[in-house]
C-alpha cells in the first residue's frame, strides 16, 4: 500500500479549554476585522474528506475559537460519513468496498449548497488544483499583507510545488516530520563522530557499522528505523528507506512487476547486510526471551534507545517528550542512565537530494472555486494559519508541530537542534492513477507483502538477493494476472488467492 496517499491517523493532545483560557489573547485574532463586526451572522460550510456526526475534536482544534469571536456559525461536512460502515450488513460476506473521497468532495464543492472551505490532504489539494476547481490564496495574502515568510520551507515550498506555477491553492497549519536520533556517549565511548546534518544512508550506515558492538542481550545496534523490540526489517524500509526513491513493485497499469531491477537489488542488499552483520536489530538476530525476563524488566524495556542498544534511530518529534519523561525519572528505573541525546535530519538519498521520508504537511485549509461566503472563509483560513493560532497551537504536546517558524521551540527546557525537523521536504503525493488503482484493486496491497517471505529468505541465508527478487517478480505476476480478471480477489502471504468463508 502506498502510505504517501493512505489516511494518516495522528493520537493529537486536544486543549479542549483554549475558548476559555486564551479569550483575552484571541479577542481581536479577526485580522480584517469585517467578519467579527457583522451584525448578521454568516454561515461557513467546511467540507471534510470524511467524517461522522462526531466532529467534536476538530472543532476544540480549530472552530470554536473562531465562532467564538466571530458572528460565524460553521457547519462541517464529510464527503464520506464513515459512521454508515459500522451499520452495513456483513454477514453475507460482502466485501470491503473502498469509497471514493475524491468524488464525493467534488460533490460537496460542486452541488446546490456547495461548502467554502476544503480541508484535504496534499493528494486531494493537488488533484483539485490540477482541475481548478480551488482560488488560488495568492491575490488575498498579497491584499491583506499576510506575512507567510515565517511558514517552514518545508510546509510553504512543499504546498508551492503541489499548486503547480508556483501558486498557493491552500495553507496548512501544521505539520509532522521525523530526525535521526542519537546517543552522544555511544559514539564518544567509540571515539567516532556523531551524525550530522543532512547525510546520506550510506554514510548512515557507515557510522551505524563503526559503533555497533557486543553480543546477546549487550548488544548496541548502530541504527534502526525505528525503537522498537523484534523489528521487521522488510516493514521498517518500506516507508524511511524504499518511499523517498519512489520504487515501483508493479507498473502504472497494475501488470507487470517491477522489483527484478538494480535498484531493488541495491535495496535488498544493503538491507538485508545490515540485518546480517547485527548493525540493525531484527526478530532473526535478536532472543527476545534476553529482553523480556523478569530479571531485565523495567518501564523502558521495549524501547532499545533508551535502554542504551541503539547508537542511532527514527522517531518523530513526540517521542522527546518520552525521552524527557524517562530521564526525568531514571531514579525509579532499574539499571536505566539518563540518556544523552541529540538529533539530525533524516538522511537522504543522493538521486533524491532534499527529500525525507516519515514527513507529511497537515490539514490543508483551501477555498472552493464557487464558494458563496468566499471572504469569511479566507479570514478563518487566515486565522488559523496565523500567529496568534500558532503560539497557542505549539503549546500543545502532540505528534504535530506548528508551521510557523517563530513557535517551533524546543521542548521541555531542552536543547537540541530543532531545526533538523523541517530542513526537508516530503516525498511528493500519488498521482490520481495511483489512488485510483489502489481503490479499484485493493489486493494490491497484497503483492508488497507477498515480498516479505523472500526477504526473510535473504536474511537466513537460504536465497541470493537476485534470486529471491526474481522469484517475487514470477510470484507478483501470476498475482497481477488474477487481479485481472478479479480486481477484488485478496491474496495470502505466499501468493494464494485468500478464500472467503
Amino acid at each position: 500500500m502506498n502510505n504517501r496517499y493512505s489516511g494518516k491517523i495522528r493520537k493529537v493532545m486536544t486543549f479542549a479549554l483554549a475558548a476559555s483560557l486564551t479569550v483575552g489573547l484571541l479577542a481581536g485574532c479577526s485580522s480584517a476585522g469585517k467578519v467579527k463586526d457583522s451584525k448578521e451572522e454568516k454561515v461557513l460550510r467546511i467540507g471534510m474528506l470524511y467524517g461522522s456526526n462526531d466532529d467534536s475534536w476538530f472543532r476544540q482544534q480549530y472552530t470554536d475559537i473562531y465562532e467564538f469571536n466571530n458572528n460565524v456559525r460553521i457547519e462541517i461536512v464529510p464527503a464520506v460519513d464513515q459512521s454508515e460502515y459500522r451499520y452495513r450488513d456483513y454477514s453475507n460476506n460482502e466485501q470491503y468496498v473502498e469509497p471514493d473521497y475524491f468524488e464525493g468532495m467534488k460533490k460537496l464543492m460542486t452541488g446546490n449548497n456547495p461548502v467554502d472551505i476544503i480541508i484535504a490532504d496534499t493528494g486531494t489539494l493537488k488533484r483539485l488544483a490540477e482541475e481548478n476547481l480551488l482560488k488560488p490564496l495568492d491575490p488575498m495574502i498579497q491584499e491583506d499583507k499576510f506575512d507567510t515568510s515565517d511558514i517552514v520551507p518545508v510546509v510553504i515550498d512543499t504546498l508551492k510545488d503541489i499548486g503547480g506555477d508556483n501558486k498557493l491553492y491552500g495553507l496548512s497549519p501544521t505539520f509532522s516530520s521525523s530526525a535521526l536520533f542519537y546517543n552522544k556517549k555511544v559514539f564518544a565511548d567509540a571515539g567516532i563522530e556523531p551524525p550530522t546534518d543532512g547525510m546520506t544512508w550510506d554514510e548512515v550506515f557507515d557510522k551505524a557499522r563503526m559503533v555497533s558492538k557486543g553480543e546477546g542481550k549487550d548488544r548496541v545496534f548502530g541504527f534502526s528505523f525505528n525503537r522498537y523490540l523484534g523489528s521487521d526489517p522488510y516493514w521498517d524500509m518500506q516507508s524511511s528507506y524504499v518511499t523517498p526513491l519512489e520504487l515501483r513493485v508493479y507498473d502504472e497499469k497494475a501488470e507487470l512487476m517491477t522489483v527484478n531491477s538494480p535498484q531493488w537489488q541495491k535495496v535488498w542488499d544493503t538491507i538485508s547486510k545490515l540485518a546480517k552483520d547485527k548493525t540493525i536489530p531484527s526478530s532473526a538476530n535478536m532472543n527476545m526471551e534476553e529482553y523480556y525476563s523478569e530479571d531485565n524488566y523495567s518501564p523502558i524495556s521495549g524501547d532499545l534507545f533508551l535502554s542504551g542498544k541503539l547508537a542511532m534511530m527514527i522517531s518523530d518529534g513526540y517521542y522527546i517528550n518520552e525521552i524527557v519523561e524517562a530521564n526525568n525519572n531514571a531514579d525509579k528505573i532499574k539499571n536505566y542512565s539518563p540518556v544523552d541525546w541529540d538529533i539530525v535530519t533524516m538522511p537522504v538519498h543522493p538521486e533524491k537530494p532534499g527529500i525525507g521520508s516519515n514527513i507529511w504537511i497537515g490539514n490543508t485549509f483551501s477555498i472552493n472555486s464557487a464558494a458563496p461566503n468566499a471572504e469569511t472563509a479566507w479570514d478563518f483560513i487566515k486565522f488559523v494559519n496565523g500567529e496568534d493560532f500558532a503560539k497557542l497551537r505549539s503549546r500543545s504536546n502532540s505528534y504535530e508541530m506548528v508551521s510557523r517558524k517563530s513557535f517551533i521551540t524546543p521542548k521541555a527546557g531542552q536543547s537540541y537542534n530543532i531545526d533538523a525537523f523541517y530542513q526537508l521536504k516530503p516525498v511528493p503525493p500519488a498521482s490520481a492513477a495511483e489512488e485510483k488503482l489502489a481503490r479499484d484493486i485493493p489486493g494490491l496491497y497484497n503483492i508488497t507483502n507477498s515480498g516479505r517471505p523472500h526477504f526473510q529468505e535473504v536474511l537466513e541465508d537460504k536465497k541470493s538477493v537476485a534470486d529471491a527478487l526474481k522469484e517475487w517478480e514470477e510470484k507478483g505476476n501470476k498475482m497481477l494476472l488474477e487481479l485481472k480478471k478479479n480486481p477484488k480477489a485478496q491474496f495470502n502471504e505466499d501468493g494464494s488467492v485468500f478464500e472467503m468463508h
